[in-house]
């Protein structure tokens, strides 16, 4: 209870700025400090020590409470620095599926001559990863954020924050980066059979991919199916090449939303249609993907997994680039 009032009270305090570009860095408006429970403590012990060697008069009390003042105050440089002047960088999340957890990468650039330690990274206040950024160095930090539904995931106003080196203060910063991730459908499960592929008469010569007989080698494109590479012609120091085939023509597959039970609803559809583009996939055939009001042709490879895969992802929401 009082830790959600405290996260309410400092979200209303510290209002939303405007989202962050690609980078930012964190300077004095935009760090913020305030004393942990043990620095109140801290300071609450140091309050009583004077006030217990006035009323004796203790010299070594006095001598004793000024030091570790002293220290206190030092500390609270120390742990301002040690967040101050960091420079962070967006960097790239990769795709997830619904039910899993996203990856959100953030790079903090230290440009000072000294380390910067346990430096925390959190998105809701109660789980944190923390990193030690080299001196005049750069280090990660991932931060994983559960992506429970289908389509563009923003990590929403995240946290940097440091209680270095003696955690009587707490020194954090806002960061709200404009960055995103696509969040796949759940692939279903159990999943309903492929659909009949069906073969065209002229694919296999006019794309040089039937399965027959073996016709020449081309340069390696990027998403060729691996059996198809000439891995000898690769170990003799030839580069990638691409064997050709012409004969029979090769396997088309439709994956379409109207091949699946009318009855099915349209999240049960996107699933099983991600489902059918990982097995396709998997399967190495040529197959394309037919949405209300979109239609991927006929491919192969990573890049076009993707894409199908992205299709139901986005399907029914705005497109944000």
């Amino acid at each position: 209870m009082y830790g959600a009032l405290k996260n309410r009270f400092l979200d209303w305090l510290f209002q939303p700025r405007a989202r962050d570009s690609i980078s930012v860095v964190l300077g004095q408006r935009r760090v913020y400090m305030l004393p942990t429970r043990q620095g109140v403590m801290f300071g609450a012990v140091l309050v009583v020590m004077v006030l217990g060697s006035i009323n004796y008069t203790l010299g070594l009390g006095f001598i004793l409470a000024f030091l570790l003042a002293a220290l206190g105050v030092n500390a609270m440089i120390h742990t301002y620095r040690n967040i101050a002047n960091l420079k962070v960088t967006r960097g790239r999340a990769q795709p997830a599926f619904a039910g899993d957890r996203a990856h959100f990468t953030i790079h903090l650039e230290n440009a000072g001559n000294s380390t910067r330690h346990a430096i925390g990274l959190t998105q809701d206040r109660k789980h944190a990863i923390f990193v030690d950024v080299p001196v005049r160095g750069t280090a990660p930090a991932v931060l994983d954020i559960p992506a429970q539904r289908r389509g563009i995931l923003r990590p929403g106003r995240l946290t940097l924050f440091t209680r270095f080196p003696l955690g009587l203060y707490y020194a954090w910063a806002y960061l709200e980066l404009d960055m995103q991730c696509i969040v796949y459908p759940r692939p279903a499960d159990p999943p309903l059979p492929l659909p009949h592929a069906a073969t065209s008469a002229d694919a296999g010569t006019e794309r040089g991919s039937g399965q027959e007989d073996f016709s020449g080698l081309r340069q390696y494109h990027v998403g060729d199916p691996p059996p198809h590479v000439a891995w000898k012609a690769a170990a003799r120091d030839q580069g990638l090449l691409t064997k050709l085939f012409s004969g029979r023509a090769e396997t088309e597959l439709w994956l379409d939303w109207a091949q699946l039970p009318p009855q099915m609803g349209a999240e049960d559809r996107l699933s099983h249609l991600a489902r059918w583009v990982l097995d396709a996939h998997a399967a190495g055939v040529s197959y394309g993907l037919r949405l209300p009001g979109e239609k991927l042709d006929l491919d192969v490879g990573e890049a076009h997994r993707d894409r199908c895969l992205e299709a139901p992802a986005l399907f029914g929401q705005e497109r944000d680039s």
